[in-house]
């Protein structure tokens, strides 16, 4: 088993592609990645035998950018007979497979590939009991295992693998189900609460995203954004030239200013949270939230960086990098992560905690 799958937003394979290539180099773990334009997913091939599995363990996910999910696999295997298609999986399952605590049968995020979900759900069941027969899965789903990803990309044609529960992504196809809020004033809102999602752990929601909090949403009109922040009951400076959603400032909780965001400072500095979804160059953006944790006006950011046309990838390393040296040259602590989320689109979001007691970026 020397490959590697990630899955990716159609029409972005190249700079996953890309990102992989580069990420592997460093771990001096060498390869070539696969990619065809619009088809969901990356394929990197290792040139070592054991090298994917090391790549799992060496690389955090949560330093990918653009891959949604990532998992050891071996070769495809095609042409699936419909009247068997478990045993031809089972003997695709070696010896240097681990034995797995859950089982997702998945597809890439395409509209061809989705029409498979269907038959993936009713396959599911009949899989787990018979690799459960085979003891591939635990008797009892056991999150703290590895999960086994049997991912169809066309009938009968799927790729077998596997990914580790403290390195991957907990969500199905690597995509968080969100429900538009129908009383939500625009679906920019689903962006912010899929971030929440990825880079706020679940258990530490209480604290970091708590009652009472103020926080500032720069670009906020008309309030997709600041609709997340009010119905976690904290309190927001909404700045904009536009007009915000009348049933946000209904609630009392949204204090509204008609500013320029590239020139609002916080009268008060009590601010935890700073989000921002304006549509600026990237370059600007990041410098702009990279003074408001030197200033110590924030905690944390979660900020969107809008990509050009071309050089997409290019671009995002270097105005995170440059803002990482900003906050380096300042003596900011920090915790930076950064992910194509499903919602984005021509953008990508970044998340940053300002670390007051210990250091890591």
């Amino acid at each position: 088993m020397n490959q590697v799958l990630l899955y990716c937003r159609p029409g972005f394979e190249k700079e996953c592609a890309g990102e992989v290539q580069d990420k592997a180099n460093t771990l001096e773990l060498f390869g070539f990645p696969r990619a065809k334009n619009n088809s969901g997913y990356v394929l990197f091939e290792f040139y070592q035998a054991g090298d994917a599995n090391k790549f799992l363990q060496l690389q955090p996910f949560s330093q990918l950018i653009f891959a949604r999910q990532m998992f050891a696999t071996s070769a495809m295997l095609t042409g699936l007979p419909t009247e068997d298609r478990i045993s031809p999986i089972l003997e695709a399952i070696g010896d240097d497979f681990p034995i797995c605590g859950d089982l997702r049968i998945e597809t890439p995020d395409t509209n061809e590939a989705k029409e498979l979900l269907k038959f993936c759900r009713k396959f599911t069941v009949p899989l787990r009991q018979a690799m459960r027969k085979r003891n591939i899965l635990y008797v009892k789903d056991n999150h703290k295992k590895p999960v086994l990803h049997v991912c169809f990309i066309a009938p009968g044609c799927c790729f077998v693998g596997y990914s580790y529960p403290q390195n991957n992504s907990q969500f199905f196809m690597g995509i968080p189900r969100l429900k538009f809020p129908a009383d939500a004033p625009s679906r920019s809102t689903l962006k912010l609460e899929e971030a929440f999602h990825v880079f706020i752990p679940r258990e530490e929601w209480d604290e970091r995203l708590a009652p009472g909090m103020w926080s500032v949403d720069l670009g906020a009109c008309p309030g997709g954004w600041t609709y997340q922040l009010v119905k976690r009951s904290m309190f927001v400076h909404a700045i904009d030239n536009g007009t915000m959603a009348q049933s946000l400032m209904d609630t009392g909780q949204v204090k509204y200013h008609a500013v320029d965001g590239f020139k609002y400072e916080p009268a008060r500095k009590n601010i935890t949270w700073i989000v921002c979804d304006m549509i600026e160059k990237p370059a600007r953006v990041a410098h702009l939230i990279g003074e408001w944790l030197i200033k110590a006006w924030a905690k944390e950011a979660i900020f969107n960086l809008k990509l050009p046309m071309k050089g997409r990838y290019d671009e995002v390393l270097q105005d995170i990098e440059n803002l990482k040296v900003l906050l380096i040259k300042n003596g900011v602590k920090f915790k930076l992560q950064a992910k194509h989320l499903y919602h984005d689109r021509e953008e990508i979001t970044v998340h940053i905690q300002r670390l007051d007691n210990r250091s890591a970026y």
